[in-house]
């Protein structure tokens, strides 16, 4: 692994709700990224949250403390041939989670996951957490 890691929503929520084992995890980090889709989820939540404002405050502080990488025409190429795969597998996974590990695979990044269903993306690398 190169260092470089892509973190998925859960790994944030949890940084979010002050889990010690994910702070100390993402503290290990050399570069630290977030995908744009994932900044996307997060604001959701936090407008279906009781605390919005707190919630958005925390996604801001996030926003500058990361990179957050966007969605650019070798993602779109990406995404396309891993849903054909999932689609071939049997397999599919959230529309979002597609585009997360596309933009990981487009970066050459790992991505930091709680969530099991990214094992189905061929190539894709994972640190499971």
């Amino acid at each position: 692994m190169n260092g470089n890691y892509l973190l998925d929503s859960n790994i944030i929520i949890d940084i979010f709700r002050g889990d010690a084992k994910a702070i100390s995890r993402v503290k290990q980090l050399t570069a630290i990224h977030v995908s744009v889709i994932t900044i996307g989820e997060l604001y959701y939540g936090a407008k279906k949250s009781n605390q919005t404002p707190k919630r958005e405050s925390e996604i801001e502080q996030l926003e500058e403390m990361v990179t957050i990488l966007n969605i650019t025409g070798p993602t779109a190429k990406i995404y396309g041939q891993i849903k054909d795969q999932l689609r071939a597998k049997g397999r599919p996974i959230p529309e979002n989670d597609i585009w997360i590990a596309a933009t990981v695979m487009e970066h050459q990044l790992t991505l930091l996951t709680k969530d099991k269903h990214f094992e189905n993306v061929e190539g894709l690398v994972i640190e499971e957490f």
